[in-house]
């Protein structure tokens, strides 16, 4: 039986309102609740918007004139691991007979950031949140009575936030210690922490 839509509408999760669901008649469906299966959807999207937010931040540190190796590198690493879990996500959606419906992915919004302090804030911002969306996410599919789901994501997903989160409030921590700045005045401050922190090569 479907969630009453009232009570789906407190929910904070990136739900997908035009969600085409695969239908109880599918063949390879796998007792995936409707509401589980557009959840799933929803938050693959939001997985997606933030690989393209990473990409689009490794690029602030491409620049001829911000020349910082290290952090590019770190950058595009976040930006592979995020691939990695979004691609993961749909794979277990199409596993469990869900179907994604690809959403357009909006620019990311991030066009204004020039230093690393405000890009590594930008990160763990979207951290948290993808963190809080996960949490929920299990908890919805548990309500749902899909036990597998609820640990999947609490194993998959889930933990590896939890470990990305504390290195970027480390590496918020140092950075504000050698003198990051919210703009490009800060230069110094970021060349000693891409020259020093090991954090960055994780």
């Amino acid at each position: 039986m479907a969630e009453p839509a009232g009570k789906r509408l407190k929910s904070s999760l990136p739900l997908c309102r035009a969600h085409r669901s695969s239908g109880a008649s599918s063949r390879a469906r796998h007792n995936l609740p409707a509401a589980v299966e557009e959840a799933l959807c929803g938050v693959s999207s939001l997985l997606w918007e933030g690989v393209y937010r990473l990409q689009a931040l490794t690029t602030v540190f491409e620049r001829e004139d911000i020349p910082l190796p290290r952090v590019v590198s770190f950058f595009h690493h976040q930006a592979l691991k995020q691939q990695d879990e979004a691609e993961a996500m749909l794979a277990y959606l199409a596993e469990r007979g869900g179907t994604y419906c690809s959403k357009d992915i909006q620019k990311p919004g991030c066009e204004a950031v020039c230093a690393l302090l405000p890009a590594l804030e930008l990160l763990l911002l979207q951290l948290k949140e993808e963190a809080s969306v996960m949490v929920e996410l299990s908890q919805l599919a548990r309500e749902q009575g899909d036990p597998h789901t609820s640990h999947v994501v609490k194993n998959v997903f889930l933990g590896p936030r939890v470990d990305r989160l504390k290195l970027l409030g480390d590496l918020l921590t140092s950075a504000r210690r050698v003198g990051c700045t919210n703009d490009q005045t800060g230069g110094f401050g970021e060349y000693i922490l891409n020259e020093l922190q090991e954090e960055l090569t994780r």
